[in-house]
């Protein structure tokens, strides 16, 4: 891969100097829905898709990207003085605010290609973050450590592209190393990884190909009303985040609460932080049915209290639930994008045939099912 890489970035541009090249993952959150950003407990791994690049060192302040995902678009070109979001850059703008975090002495040439489906909510944004850091890290020996680019990656996302994600997506892209899935505690990012056996089951992705990008989304909406709901407890409880809360303390206080909507908002927030939990724990005793029926109950709880789900992907779990999938839920930000399901190895076929007819049928789009495995971290090659 590394080689032909190089080849597809020669054609486009002229390196003349050292190319440093990387891969950088995509992830799948396996459950731990919207509590990256309320200090709770999340399940990622990364997945065996996600994005190459190339870079090679100019000896002006000039960057040019080219991404092989969009040729039409042709090289961006972006200056280190003038680092600033423009709507008609597009996918550079994830470049532009890491080169403006990592500070290069000079400029570079990019070459990029990706195969995870763009916002489908497999982070194809952090992916291309986390690769940016890595090799522009490595061109000009910046020496900055894996958790340094981590967290530039998420102010990227904050502050120059807007918006109010956790840091979930690029830590596990970041930091992980092997093929597992990692228990991250958000509130201090502790963690612990887990080699996971799915035993007679295979991790189905299914993207409904309704298309949402979060900034259009009601994502900063849902974390306002988490704020709301945290500083009505926090009259109660000391407590730093949400999720430091049990679901005997929530039954305790739902006098307190005024606004049904922010009352199911934090309902999903404690239910779920603790079904992760215990998610984790089914994994280490191999107990993979009761890992699927905590992926049902939380897809009820995303649909029901947080309510981002949709048509879309209620409809698509409810088929794989019908057809066979011992477990199913809604994955990423929601309002579009995917699902995983748990799908018995010797129907994979039947029931991803079965579910794209009656999906189709029901809502004129034509879906993407992903077999996917769970991969390794990002890497220089």
């Amino acid at each position: 891969m590394k080689d032909g890489v190089i080849k597809k970035a020669k054609e486009i541009f002229d390196f003349k100097n050292e190319i440093i090249v990387g891969y950088s993952p995509g992830r799948v959150n396996l459950i731990g829905e919207h509590l990256d950003y309320n200090g709770g407990y999340v399940l990622p791994c990364t997945l065996d898709i996600g994005t190459y690049g190339a870079v090679c060192g100019r000896e002006d302040n000039r960057v040019y990207c080219f991404s092989d995902n969009f040729p039409e678009k042709g090289p961006v070109m972006f200056t280190l003085n003038k680092l600033i979001y423009q709507a008609e850059d597009e996918w550079a703008n994830y470049v532009k605010g890491m080169v403006k975090e990592l500070n290069p002495p000079f400029g570079f040439d990019l070459y990029v290609k990706g195969n995870i489906p763009p916002g489908a909510g497999l982070s194809s944004s952090a992916s291309l973050e986390i690769l940016i850091g890595l090799i522009i890290n490595q061109l000009y020996q910046l020496n900055y450590s894996r958790i340094d680019l981590v967290k530039m990656a998420q102010k990227v996302e904050n502050v120059f592209i807007g918006v109010k994600s956790g840091i979930m997506d690029q830590f596990v892209i970041g930091m992980i190393e092997k093929k597992a899935a990692m228990l991250l505690n958000t509130a201090n990012l502790d963690y612990k990884c887990i080699n996971v056996d799915f035993q007679n089951y295979t991790l189905v992705i299914g993207n409904t190909n309704k298309r949402r990008t979060l900034q259009s989304s009601k994502y900063n909406e849902r974390r306002e009303e988490c704020n709301d709901g945290f500083s009505i407890l926090r009259k109660k409880y000391h407590i730093d985040y949400l999720c430091q809360l049990k679901t005997k303390n929530f039954n305790e206080s739902i006098d307190l609460f005024s606004d049904d909507i922010i009352r199911n908002r934090v309902r999903h927030v404690i239910t779920e932080n603790e079904r992760t939990l215990e998610a984790f724990q089914a994994l280490k005793a191999k107990n993979i049915q009761l890992f699927g029926k905590l992926l049902n109950e939380s897809h009820c709880s995303l649909r029901d209290d947080y309510e981002v789900t949709g048509l879309e992907l209620d409809t698509m779990v409810s088929l794989f639930q019908k057809f066979g999938a011992i477990g199913a839920r809604m994955t990423g930000a929601g309002f579009g994008g995917c699902m995983i399901a748990l799908v018995p190895n010797e129907l994979i076929s039947e029931i991803t045939v079965k579910v794209e007819s009656e999906y189709t049928k029901s809502l004129g789009l034509t879906p993407e099912f992903y077999i996917v495995n769970i991969g390794n971290g990002a890497k220089i090659l």
